[in-house]
Formats: C-alpha cells, sequence, structure tokens
C-alpha cells in the first residue's frame, strides 16, 4: 500500500474507530453468528448469512485501517512563504476569485470543502510553486489557470 498522508487528528480518528471494530462490531457480530447458528439448519438461515457478511465487512475493514495506520505519514504544517507541499494552506486566484486550499493526502479529501488531495491534478499542479508562480491544470472545461497569492 502506498503511504497515506494524514493529519494527526486523522489518524486519531482512524485508530478510534479501528479499535472500535476490533472490541465492539467483533463482540456484537459474533453474537449475532451465535443465534443465527442456534436457530438450526445453516443452508436456509438468512440471518446466519447476513451475519457472516457483515463479519467480513468488520474484518475487511481492518485490515483497510490497520493498513493506512501502518503506512501514515502525519502531514505537518508548512512554513508561511515556503512551497507547497502536502499540509499546505495556500490562497489562489482564478479568474478573478479568490479561493483557500489545504494539500491533504487522498484519504481526506473534501474538495467542496477546499480540501484537495496530492494525488488530483490541481493538487499535483500546486506542489513545488511559491507565492506568484502560476498555476495551469487540464479540466473537463479547458485549461484552468489559477495564480498563487500565498501559502499559509
Amino acid at each position: 500500500m502506498d503511504k497515506q498522508y494524514l493529519t494527526k487528528e486523522r489518524l486519531e480518528e482512524l485508530k478510534t474507530e479501528l479499535a472500535d471494530l476490533k472490541v465492539r462490531r467483533r463482540i456484537e457480530v459474533g453474537e449475532r453468528l451465535k443465534k443465527a447458528k442456534e436457530l438450526g439448519d445453516l443452508s436456509e438461515n438468512s440471518e446466519y448469512f447476513e451475519a457472516r457478511e457483515e463479519q467480513a465487512q468488520v474484518e475487511t475493514r481492518i485490515g483497510e485501517l490497520e493498513d493506512m495506520i501502518k503506512n501514515s505519514e502525519i502531514i505537518e504544517k508548512t512554513r508561511a512563504g515556503a512551497t507547497v507541499s502536502i499540509g499546505a494552506t495556500i490562497q489562489a486566484e482564478k479568474d478573478g476569485q479568490r479561493r483557500k486550499f489545504t494539500i491533504v493526502g487522498s484519504n481526506e479529501a473534501k474538495p467542496e470543502e477546499g480540501l484537495i488531495s496530492n494525488e488530483s491534478p490541481l493538487g499535483r499542479a500546486f506542489l513545488g510553486k511559491k507565492a506568484g508562480d502560476k498555476v495551469q491544470v487540464k479540466t473537463p472545461g479547458g485549461i484552468a489557470e489559477y495564480l498563487v497569492i500565498s501559502i499559509e
């Protein structure tokens, strides 16, 4: 698995979710399986199959979370005036409109909130730029040009 760039807060959220899945959810699913087995014939027992499916989903998510946590790298806040890197918050202007973006790992991206992935075309274009640099990004509507105003 590739490196997962995460903020400290997001890493803590993932650790909390993992602990909940390992302790509470595994026990709940185990109890459902036990009750379903007590109902008898497993070949036609829909409750048993649903519990088995839920168990598989819980175990899959546990594996995903363990991999993310193991391969995580904490995003450090950048110094003002530095080049754009993961963790940087930038002010950029496009067609006279200013927008604020924070470059985050793909796991935390929420474009509607200005959190853009370092793997997205726009995020990749901003990486390594300084205030005053122009950035061009190919979009479905054509080439979009941004001016980096400041880096926080």
